[in-house]
C-alpha cells in the first residue's frame, strides 16, 4: 500500500462517536495502575502477606502489561487490531473480576498478571486509533481528551481508591471495571474500524528469541527496581546477578530487533527526530508524574499527619490543572505553536517541583494545593502536545508500532521513576541524618539549651535522670524527622531540575504544520 493511500484512509463512523468506547478503555486501565496504592495494606491483611508480598501485586500487574506492550504491532497483525483490542479489553474485564474474587496472595499476584496482559494492549492501540481517526490538523484536539484520561486517571486514582476501601471493601476497586469493561468492548465491536494496514495479515512470523530476551528483561529489571531498595541494592549478590541477566537481556533484545527480519518492533522510528525527542520527554514526564504521586500522600501521612484519604484528596488541584490544561490545549492548539505549550508545561512542572522543595513543617493547605494545580496544569500542557508532536512526522502505518515502543518506555519510566524515589527518600535521610546528628552535643549551646528546657518541663512528670533522658530522646526524634524532611525537599527538587533540564530537547522538535 503506498505512503498516499495509508494517509488517505478516514474512518466511516464519525471519529468523535469511535473514541467513546476506545476513552473509556483508557481510563479504565490507567486507573488500575495507582487505584490499588492506598488499599495495599488492606490487601495485605486479607492475604496474611508481608508488605514485601503485597507489593508484587503492583509490580506483576506492569510486568505483564511491559511484556505485552511492544508485541502490540505483532498481535495486531495476527488477530487483526481491532480484534485484538476488543480481546484486550475482555481479558482485562475478566482478570479485574478475579482479582475481587481472589482468596489468596498467589491468586491475587496470577490474576493481576492477568489484568497487566489484557491492559498492556490497550493503551498503545488507543492512541494509534485516535491519532489516525482524525486528520491532522484535529490530532491537537483528539490528543487533548486522549490526555485528559491518561493524565486525570493517576491522579483521581489514590482517591477513588480511598474512598472505596473506606466505604465499601477493597475488591470493588477491581469490580468497578467490570461494567466499563464489558461497554467499553461491546462499544468497540460497533464502533471502532480497522484500517487496510491494521487488518488481519497472514504468514506472519513471531520473532520467539526477541519475546524470550524482553520478557527476561523486564522481569529482572522490575524485580530489582522494587526490591533493590530494601535489599540494599548492589550490596546484596542477588540483585548483581539479577541486574546483570537484565543488561544482558535488554542488550540481546535490541540487538535481535536490530538484526531479525521479522522482529516484535521495528526500531527505525527512531531515525524520526521528532519522534526520538518527543519519547525523551514523555519518559522523564511520566516518571515524574508517578514519582510524585507516590512521594506527596507519603509526605503529608508520615509528617504532616493526614490520614489516606486526605493525602490521596490533596491531588484534586492537580486534577482541575491538568483539565485546565487540556481546555487551553485543545482550543489553542492549532492556533499556536505546541512546542510553546511544551516549554511553558514544562517549566511549569519544573517551577511547582522546586516550590515542593521548600515546603516545611508549618504549612497550611493552600501551600499544597497551589503548587499541586500548577503541577497538573503544566503536566497537562507538556504531555498532550509533546504526544501529538512526537509522532507528527510519522506515517499512519507506523503509529502502532512507534505508540507501542513508546508506551512501553514510558511504562519503564513509571517503575524507574517510582523505584528511584524509594531509594532517595533513605539515602538522603541518612545523609541528613549524619549531617545533623554532628550538631547533637555538649559543645553545642543550642543543643544544650533545647534539652534542658525540655527536661525542665518533663521533671515536674519524672525525676531528673529520666527527664533528661527523656528529653535527648526528644532531640534525637527531632532530628529523624527533620532529616526526613530534608529528603523529601531534596526529591522535589531533583524532580524539578529533571523538568527544566529537558526543555532544550525541545530544540531538536519540528513544527507542526497549522492549517
Amino acid at each position: 500500500m503506498s505512503e498516499e493511500q495509508v494517509q488517505e484512509w478516514k474512518p466511516t463512523v464519525n471519529p468523535w462517536i469511535m473514541i467513546i468506547p476506545v476513552m473509556i478503555a483508557v481510563f479504565i486501565y490507567v486507573l488500575d495502575g495507582t487505584i490499588g496504592n492506598v488499599a495495599l495494606p488492606h490487601m495485605a491483611g486479607s492475604f496474611s502477606a508481608t508488605r514485601d508480598e503485597s507489593m508484587w501485586i503492583l509490580t506483576s500487574y506492569l510486568i505483564a502489561a511491559g511484556i505485552v506492550i511492544p508485541a502490540v504491532d505483532f498481535f495486531s497483525k495476527v488477530f487483526g487490531r481491532k480484534n485484538f483490542f476488543i480481546i484486550s479489553i475482555l481479558l482485562f474485564t475478566l482478570a479485574s473480576m478475579l482479582c475481587g474474587m481472589a482468596k489468596n496472595i498467589e491468586f491475587m499476584i496470577f490474576a493481576r498478571i492477568l489484568q497487566g496482559f489484557g491492559g498492556g494492549g490497550i493503551l498503545p492501540i488507543s492512541q494509534a486509533i485516535m491519532l489516525e481517526a482524525f486528520p491532522k490538523e484535529k490530532r491537537g484536539l483528539a490528543m487533548s481528551v486522549f490526555g485528559m484520561g491518561v493524565i486525570l486517571a493517576p491522579i483521581i486514582g489514590p482517591v477513588l481508591g480511598g474512598w472505596i476501601t473506606d466505604n465499601w471493601s477493597w475488591p470493588w476497586i477491581f469490580y468497578i471495571n467490570v461494567p466499563f469493561g464489558c461497554v467499553a468492548a461491546v462499544l468497540s465491536q460497533k464502533l471502532v474500524e480497522d484500517p487496510p494496514y491494521a487488518r488481519k495479515q497472514k504468514n506472519v512470523k513471531i520473532d520467539g528469541k526477541g519475546f524470550l530476551y524482553l520478557t527476561i528483561w523486564l522481569v529482572t529489571l522490575q524485580t530489582v527496581l522494587d526490591k533493590g531498595n530494601n535489599a540494599d541494592w548492589f550490596n546484596a549478590t542477588w540483585i548483581c546477578w539479577t541486574f546483570a541477566v537484565s543488561v544482558v537481556a535488554g542488550i540481546l533484545f535490541f540487538h535481535s530487533q536490530l538484526t531479525n527480519k521479522d522482529s516484535l518492533i521495528d526500531l527505525s522510528v527512531f531515525k524520526d527526530q521528532n519522534y526520538s525527542a518527543g519519547t525523551i520527554i514523555q519518559i522523564v514526564i511520566q516518571a515524574v508524574l508517578y514519582a510524585s504521586l507516590a512521594i506527596l500522600p507519603q509526605f503529608l501521612q508520615s509528617m504532616m499527619g493526614y490520614t489516606a484519604f486526605l493525602s490521596g484528596a490533596t491531588m484534586m488541584p492537580r486534577g482541575f490543572g491538568s483539565m485546565t490544561a487540556m481546555v487551553i490545549t485543545a482550543l489553542l492548539s492549532n492556533k499556536i505553536d505546541n512546542r510553546l505549550f511544551v516549554v511553558i508545561g514544562l517549566a511549569l512542572l519544573g517551577g511547582s517541583s522546586l516550590v515542593f522543595g521548600s515546603l516545611n513543617l508549618q504549612i497550611s493547605n493552600m501551600n499544597i494545593a497551589v503548587p499541586n494545580y500548577f503541577m497538573g496544569l503544566g503536566m497537562g500542557l507538556s504531555m498532550v502536545p509533546i504526544m501529538n508532536l512526537s509522532v507528527a512526522t510519522l506515517r499512519n502505518d507506523q503509529m502502532t508500532n512507534a505508540t507501542g515502543i513508546q508506551n512501553l518506555l514510558k511504562n519503564i519510566g513509571s517503575a524507574i521513576g517510582t523505584s528511584l524515589v524509594a531509594t532517595m527518600l533513605t539515602r538522603f535521610a541518612q545523609v541528613h541524618q549524619y549531617m545533623l546528628v554532628g550538631k547533637m552535643n555538649d559543645l553545642n549551646p543550642a543543643f544544650i539549651e533545647r534539652v534542658q528546657s525540655t527536661a525542665g518541663a518533663l521533671m515536674q512528670y519524672t525525676e531528673g535522670s529520666v527527664a533528661q533522658y527523656m528529653a535527648q530522646y526528644s532531640q534525637y526524634g527531632q532530628l529523624i524527622k527533620q532529616s526526613t524532611l530534608w529528603a523529601f525537599i531534596d526529591s522535589f527538587r531533583i524532580f524539578g531540575v529533571l523538568c527544566l533540564a529537558v526543555i532544550p530537547l525541545m530544540l531538536f522538535i519540528k513544527k507542526l504544520k497549522q492549517d
